[in-house]
């Protein structure tokens, strides 16, 4: 599995959910003018890769299920 592609593509999307997760949490805590600017689009992005790591998953799921 780990010589998998779409393996490794969806780890690293996975690793990327969790980096702007805690960018956007790093903006929180700093607050100020910083997380007035930054705040919103870190979590959309956050949003974006998560919307896109699911759908690899399930992309995933379904080729190794032989569907």
């Amino acid at each position: 599995m780990m010589q998998d592609p779409l393996f490794i593509l969806i780890a690293v999307v996975m690793l990327a959910v969790v980096v702007v997760l805690m960018l956007g949490i790093g903006s929180f805590a700093k607050g100020g003018e910083f997380n007035r600017k930054n705040a919103n689009r870190f979590m959309r992005w956050r949003i974006i890769a998560q919307f896109v790591a699911v759908v690899l998953i399930l992309l995933f799921v379904l080729i190794r299920r032989g569907g």
